[in-house]
């Protein structure tokens, strides 16, 4: 049986551990609030962005050069460019574990595609490169503050395989922010864009859009596709940063709970030891006296 010093010891090292979590845990509730506030801002203004390709999809498609469009060509999906987004630190329960299998279950479902790879985070990128993976990007180190310039970066190479035919399809996995319990993993494709045709009648208390072009729709459409598909992997960079945080905040809650319970179970271990010892030394007290006598 371990002696006192053993488990003063080990009760010690429980503390300093439980100590750790609690101030990671406040760490991630401070940087919760912020990106919280960041993702609620960003998700009108992508919502909105939506619904004007909408209406300017179906106004392009009626021009007689739709044909030769890049963005509203389908082509069949031979090759797959996977934009997947992980954080770069672990401490967060299940939450790159999910991310990694669902792309994992995503590769598995398409074993006749060729899919290449843009990693974003260390996490997954350490994962598929010890794997072999067809990477064609790995961006780590941005995903505490994102930044739209590094969703640029990240959609810039993108864009330039589908408009070259390098790829088929884009699509791009990440955690979307619910609340602080709950984070949901999305797969999205991104190219070619599936957008709801426009609503003929919409919500009467929702406020009536009459898109009028000024320029030719298709035009536009060239200029606004790039730019949605930037502003897509921006919010989902934003959606996954604050479910990183929840995630944390959750998990070292959790794991400074287990050590309180470590703590109050090694206690109790202990009190047990030295009561054990204590009644020895009085036994040994006693019948040495009643020897002596």
């Amino acid at each position: 049986m371990p002696s006192l010093i053993d488990f003063r010891r080990r009760i010690r090292s429980v503390k300093n551990t439980q100590q750790i979590t609690k101030a990671m845990k406040m760490v991630s509730a401070a940087k919760l609030r912020r990106a919280q506030d960041r993702v609620i801002a960003a998700r009108p203004y992508v919502a909105q962005m939506r619904e004007m390709l909408a209406n300017l999809t179906q106004a392009a498609q009626s021009d007689e050069r739709a044909s030769e469009s890049v963005w509203l060509a389908r082509r069949e999906p031979k090759n797959v460019d996977l934009i997947l987004i992980t954080s770069d630190k672990g401490l967060a329960g299940a939450f790159n574990s999910n991310l990694i299998k669902a792309s994992q279950r995503f590769l598995a479902e398409r074993p006749d595609a060729k899919v290449a790879m843009t990693l974003v985070g260390r996490k997954g990128r350490d994962f598929f490169k010890r794997r072999d993976a067809a990477i064609i990007g790995e961006y780590i180190h941005i995903l505490a503050k994102p930044a739209y310039a590094d969703a640029a970066t990240v959609a810039r190479e993108v864009i330039r395989r589908y408009r070259e035919g390098e790829t088929d399809a884009v699509y791009i996995i990440n955690n979307d922010f619910k609340s602080v319990m709950t984070q949901t993993l999305s797969v999205v494709q991104l190219l070619p864009i599936d957008l709801p045709a426009p609503e003929s009648k919409p919500d009467a208390n929702a406020p009536v859009r009459d898109y009028i072009y000024e320029q030719s729709p298709l035009e536009m459409l060239e200029r606004m596709m790039p730019r949605f598909v930037e502003v897509a992997i921006f919010r989902a960079m934003l959606e996954t940063g604050a479910s990183e945080h929840a995630a944390r905040m959750t998990a070292m809650d959790k794991a400074s709970s287990n050590a309180k319970d470590v703590i109050e179970s090694l206690t109790l271990y202990m009190n047990r030891v030295r009561q054990a010892a204590i009644t020895k030394e009085i036994i040994e007290v006693v019948s040495g006296a009643a020897a002596a006598s």
